[in-house]
């Protein structure tokens, strides 16, 4: 997971070459086919939020964001306690989401649709005085965080081009796929916290719902490979063990 987190934070150390690269244009497009002329955020945030106040099921939404930054790892936890045997295939499905999400963040940067709409790139807003797309996390953890939000946002938004697929809903759907395995009650929780976090990213301006369907399918991809790639990983895995064994037997150096 460290290296994942080095590899996401990465190309952002170079921010002027990173904003260079980024795409962000086709999701706009795609997101208003999808919501028949109009993006989707825009609708949600017109219908269901009024300026200068959070209601009870907005919170919410923005505490359904911010708790996935443990939520894959405490679904891994959870399965790996539940049955040993489980630990390395959860371990590895996890991780698969996270490190291909990565490789896309380096190959094609997808801006999100706050980033679009600081730029620009969404157009003039219909009554004339409300953006397109608000930030609304944002705007409640400066009010909710108050001197504290800007370190800890820091920390946690490393590369603000990396939207493409969304790896929130990728892994919290693997997360859910994975309890599911368990038992009912967990598959339920699982599948409610992912179709929750879904709706609060596309609602408080965080992804497009392209980004979800990408990081759905991202997902549903390494599922589909799991038989096609045990046999080469488990012989991989043996030729590690055995050059870690060799290494460690005494008079190997």
């Amino acid at each position: 997971m460290y290296v994942y987190l080095a590899a996401y934070k990465m190309p952002n150390d170079d921010a002027a070459a990173l904003q260079a690269r980024v795409r962000i244009d086709y999701p706009v497009a795609l997101d208003r086919i999808m919501g028949r002329g109009e993006l989707p955020t825009t609708r949600l945030q017109r219908a269901l939020h009024a300026d200068g106040r959070f209601t009870a099921f907005e919170k919410v939404l923005v505490w359904a964001h911010w708790v996935w930054f443990a939520t894959p790892h405490a679904a891994f936890l959870y399965v790996s306690s539940r049955e040993r045997s489980r630990t390395a295939r959860a371990g590895l499905m996890t991780y698969a989401v996270f490190d291909l999400g990565a490789l896309a963040y380096w190959a094609v940067p997808t801006a999100p649709p706050w980033y679009a709409e600081a730029k620009g790139r969404l157009g003039e807003p219909r009554n004339g005085s409300s953006p397109a797309v608000r930030r609304l996390m944002v705007e409640y953890g400066e009010g909710f965080w108050q001197d504290g939000w800007a370190p800890l946002y820091s920390v946690l938004g490393g590369n603000p081009l990396a939207a493409m697929p969304s790896l929130h809903f990728a892994t919290s759907t693997m997360a859910a796929v994975l309890l599911s395995e368990t038992g009912p009650v967990a598959g339920a929780i699982g599948t409610g916290y992912a179709a929750v976090l879904g709706f609060a990213l596309v609602y408080l301006g965080e992804h497009y719902v392209v980004d979800l369907l990408a990081g759905l399918a991202l997902c549903g991809f390494v599922r589909l490979c799991e038989p096609v790639a045990r046999p080469p990983l488990r012989s991989a895995g043996r030729l590690i063990t055995a050059a870690r064994t060799l290494a460690l037997e005494p008079g190997s150096r």
